[in-house]
């Protein structure tokens, strides 16, 4: 059966602080614009901007972060597999 090979611990560890960024990210995202919405009362599109960043602007931030997690994980994955390649191909 297929055994994917063990992850570098520098891979571990840019993986645990991207997913503490991330997730500082989306707290911030789902409770701080709850608290402090209301304080931004201005009009953006004919729509009042607390409602707007409530309904949508919370959304959107959550599709980038899930954007920014697989972009850099697969960018990361990849370099990993090119040098456990390139050090395949040293002759020993």
């Amino acid at each position: 059966m297929f055994e994917r090979p063990a992850a570098s611990p520098s891979l571990k560890r840019r993986h645990r602080q991207l997913i503490a960024v991330l997730f500082l990210a989306w707290a911030m995202a789902s409770f701080g614009s709850g608290f402090f919405a209301r304080h931004l009362s201005f009009d953006l599109w004919g729509w009042p901007f607390h409602f707007w960043m409530a309904a949508q602007g919370s959304i959107l931030i959550f599709l980038a972060i899930v954007v920014i997690y697989a972009w850099l994980m697969n960018r990361w994955e990849s370099e990993l597999q090119a040098a456990e390649a390139k050090a395949a191909a040293l002759p020993r």
